[in-house]
């Protein structure tokens, strides 16, 4: 096993051991007002998994995402508001088990600091909703070094026309 690997999948197993709940946080992030919804009509929006990565900040088993196997020409959108958030252009293959981007759209996404492993990580969210959709990192590609590692069931995928 790659060290990689398994470091991602040791991470994903104490984000969800150690993850609190964040219904009131994820909220706040959202900056579009139309988008600062209750929990109660998030869950009915949402599918449990997302309400669970998106409005909970959970993080997705490693692997188990169709979006990691998506290679058509695209837009990928958030899945709580439809707010475009990466270019299939900027899509690639880290190997670590979720869909991965080296730049986000322009003014898609907000970022905090998040210490829930205890070494501080920039997680970022969606713009307008507020919901979460990964962590940020430095080991990505050219010509930004960063890695956007997001949940797969926090986007849709759209396809060129």
């Amino acid at each position: 096993m790659e060290r990689r690997s398994l470091l991602t999948g040791l991470s994903a197993a104490l984000s969800g051991i150690l993850a609190l709940p964040k219904g009131a946080e994820a909220a706040s992030n959202a900056s579009d007002p139309a988008w600062r919804l209750s929990d109660a009509q998030w869950k009915a929006r949402l599918s449990p998994e997302a309400y669970q990565v998106l409005r909970r900040e959970g993080t997705e088993r490693p692997f188990s995402s169709p979006l990691n196997r998506e290679k058509r020409a695209g837009t990928y959108h958030c899945a709580g508001c439809d707010l475009p958030l990466f270019s299939s252009k900027s899509k690639y293959d880290s190997g670590t088990g979720w869909p991965s981007f080296w730049q986000p759209l322009p003014g898609a996404l907000g970022t905090t600091i998040d210490f829930k492993l205890i070494v501080p990580r920039t997680e970022y969210h969606c713009k307008r909703c507020g919901g979460h959709q990964g962590h940020v990192f430095g080991d990505g590609p050219r010509p930004t070094g960063k890695r956007y590692c997001n949940n797969g069931v926090a986007l849709v995928f759209k396809p060129a026309t």
